[in-house]
């Protein structure tokens, strides 16, 4: 059957639209809307797919103007891994009816995949990520810069020659808002970031969306599904994941726009650079002052907090106070207090005086440190100060359930407990390099499960 008019709101398999498109299979359908795979009886019956917006009283002018803005930028893009538009019409019946034709990509949604119980491997995610990251970046660089706004799973095809497309651009922006004019709420719960919510979507919010999307695709459940720590997704304890990897995936997904990766070209380097620190995890970098001596029976860490140069001259001077300090320090206590009997000196300045020595005699080498330790019976995590002290943890090595960076410390978790895990961290003063040779030699240590 071929037809202008006489649609109402009923469209159905077999019919031809604008006498050109016929309508095969319905792919997906909202309020107002439905997407179908048809055929092109103008080029030998080529599979296409067609989106169709119906005007009525569920669809609000702005709907129109998105409808519009996804034809007019994918006419002008020339993207390989984005469906090219190839046409645009409108049927005037009961109901006015706009049409979008675009190219079909031969392939599966991700969506499917993972609803069809498909769970990606770590190596299958980092080429995902690498290949979206570059459709970003050649959006996110044109001028003005155009950004997704809707990235998600249902978006991404892999199509049969495993190569990824991002389709769907309904959401699309390609300027920014007006300082005070309104806008309308796009995207997705679960893999839209706050900024969009208030219609300030930037580049870094397609990197929110990138960042949800693995975790889906890692963990199996949608993001929307997942616990939240001050707005954070819980999801590292669903999977065994390379820390460098985790932590990269986790700055992507970071609620703060601040804290994200702010371009996709400073993601794909910083994901470089943790294959980088992950291949070089088990040796020794260069220049370390991380004191590092292992055994079967045990694994000892120290980590100086002072740098190189403030090093060296505190241990110059505790060598000095070693010899002279204490000594002096013990001529000093009977002269202070006959000279302040009989008032030759002011007992201010004597008591300044006092003061230093007492603490030039106590400062050492060890001015402030990090010491960690493991045993097969507990592990100690503690900060050392003046030959004191503070921040002692301790915990048993056989209730350690995993070992990780995160947000650029080291982080020992251990239990289930009573009152639920308990979390041991240091490090933060480490290089990244340090931070993945010390984690690789932990790991190891423990023999926890490697990727």
């Amino acid at each position: 059957m071929t037809t202008r008019g006489g649609l109402g709101s009923m469209l159905t398999a077999g019919q031809t639209l604008y006498d050109r498109y016929q309508l095969q299979e319905k792919l997906g359908q909202s309020a107002g809307r439905q997407t179908w795979l048809a055929l092109d009886l103008n080029t030998q019956s080529e599979p296409i797919i067609l989106k169709l917006l119906a005007f009525g009283d569920e669809m609000q002018w702005e709907d129109l103007k998105l409808f519009e803005r996804e034809s007019q930028i994918l006419r002008q893009l020339d993207h390989p891994r984005i469906p090219k538009c190839r046409d645009s019409f409108s049927i005037d019946d009961r109901i006015l009816w706009f049409g979008l034709v675009q190219d079909y990509i031969a392939g599966t949604s991700l969506k499917q995949f993972i609803q069809d119980g498909k769970r990606f491997t770590e190596e299958e995610v980092r080429k995902f990520a690498i290949e979206i990251l570059e459709i970003l970046q050649d959006l996110h660089q044109l001028n003005p810069p155009i950004l997704h706004r809707d990235i998600k799973p249902s978006n991404l095809i892999l199509s049969k020659d495993e190569q990824i497309y991002l389709i769907d651009f309904g959401a699309v922006q390609d300027r920014a808002p007006v300082e005070g004019g309104t806008f309308t709420v796009v995207g997705t719960y679960g893999y839209t970031p706050i900024e969009q919510f208030g219609g300030r979507a930037v580049a870094a919010s397609d990197l929110y969306a990138l960042g949800t999307t693995l975790i889906h695709l890692l963990t199996g459940t949608a993001p929307a599904d997942l616990p939240q720590r001050y707005l954070s997704i819980q999801w590292r304890d669903r999977v065994t994941l390379t820390p460098t990897f985790a932590d990269w995936i986790d700055r992507l997904a970071h609620p703060d726009v601040e804290q994200r990766f702010q371009t996709a070209n400073q993601a794909i380097q910083a994901l470089q650079l943790a294959d980088v620190s992950s291949f070089h995890a088990v040796e020794r970098p260069k220049n370390t002052r991380v004191q590092l001596q292992r055994s079967k029976k045990r694994l000892e860490i120290v980590i100086p907090k002072q740098n190189q140069e403030e090093e060296s001259n505190f241990e110059l001077l505790g060598l000095m106070m070693a010899g002279v300090g204490l000594p002096a320090l013990m001529f000093a206590l009977p002269m202070f207090m006959l000279l302040l009997v009989l008032g030759v000196v002011s007992s201010a300045a004597w008591i300044l005086l006092f003061a230093l020595m007492v603490f030039l005699v106590f400062i050492s080498p060890s001015f402030q440190r990090t010491y960690v330790k493991f045993d097969r019976k507990e592990f100690v995590v503690e900060t050392q100060r003046f030959r004191a002290m503070s921040n002692r943890m301790t915990g048993v090595t056989r209730h350690i359930r995993d070992v990780r960076r995160d947000q650029g410390r080291i982080t020992i978790t251990s239990g289930p407990y009573r009152n639920g895990y308990h979390l041991h961290q240091f490090g933060e003063e480490l290089t990244d390099f340090e931070q993945a040779w010390v984690l690789k030699e932990i790991r190891s240590w423990l023999k926890l499960k490697s990727d």
